[in-house]
């Protein structure tokens, strides 16, 4: 096997989180979460760049000169195939099969529920099922012209008011960019905006670090897909209280959003 000196990316596990925030910051998807850290998949798909380095928030990503395969251009678009591959795979038709509680469904928010005692409605604002990033696929019907709420797995729990304050009006998406595959994401995302239509992004995340990448998931698959969409980030603190420094500014419509290559 033919090897070079050149530069490569060096990932110290040990200061690693797995926080996933430096997986869409690699346009050649050389990097994924693996056993809760981030690993090179392989040498070849590395630029030596180093694009995601300024991402992690733990510094554990730098640049080194060592001997390694040379960078494959052909063997990156390979891999980017394979994973838009792996995302149409799994955006299959709902065929009334499989677990039942995966089943698209949609319906109405609930109109009346019992008054609590603070005297604030808590009426469910849910529109449709499943919830999971991984369980819609880019063409489910409740995703078309919708306004997407993509909220962290622990964002709903520490945010009590979600149904009352952020979900009316639009569909919620629930995952964790920590324990599930971002890079999946971005390629799920991006199919989602190219088919679907929506109006707007919001996403709801929590104020650890390992929760700061569903932000950058989402901007890198608005990039990719080419479309302009109003994005918006609110952060939730551990306490349940809206962080004022998540900033509320919106994208303008057509601005562009982030470069990422």
């Amino acid at each position: 096997m033919t090897r070079e000196l050149r530069d490569i990316v060096k990932i110290d596990e040990e200061l690693c989180d797995g926080c996933g925030v430096c997986v869409p910051e690699c346009a050649e998807g050389a990097i994924e979460i693996r056993d809760g850290k981030a690993r090179l998949v392989a040498e070849k798909l590395c630029d030596g760049l180093g694009a995601c380095l300024g991402q992690c928030p733990r510094d554990a990503i730098t640049v080194i000169q060592r001997e390694a395969e040379p960078f494959d251009e052909e063997a990156v678009e390979e891999r980017l195939n394979e994973l838009e591959s792996e995302v149409l795979k799994e955006s299959v038709p709902n065929l009334g099969c499989g677990c039942p509680g995966s089943a698209m469904t949609t319906f109405e928010p609930a109109r009346t529920a019992p008054e609590p005692k603070s005297g604030t409605s808590s009426a469910s604002a849910l529109t449709h099922w499943p919830l999971q990033i991984r369980l819609i696929p880019p063409h489910a019907p409740f995703l078309k012209g919708a306004d997407l709420l993509v909220a962290a797995d622990c964002a709903p729990a520490a945010y009590p008011a979600l149904h009352q304050e952020l979900l009316p009006g639009k569909v919620i998406m629930l995952g964790c960019p920590k324990f599930d595959d971002a890079q999946d994401y971005v390629q799920r995302f991006a199919e989602i905006f190219r088919q679907a239509g929506i109006k707007s992004v919001t996403v709801l995340s929590m104020e650890v670090p390992c929760c700061a990448g569903l932000a950058q998931i989402v901007r890198q698959a608005i990039f990719i897909s080419g479309s302009r969409i109003p994005f918006k980030e609110i952060k939730v603190s551990r306490q349940g209280e809206i962080l004022p420094e998540a900033g509320d500014a919106t994208r303008p419509e057509g601005e562009t959003l982030i470069n990422l290559h």
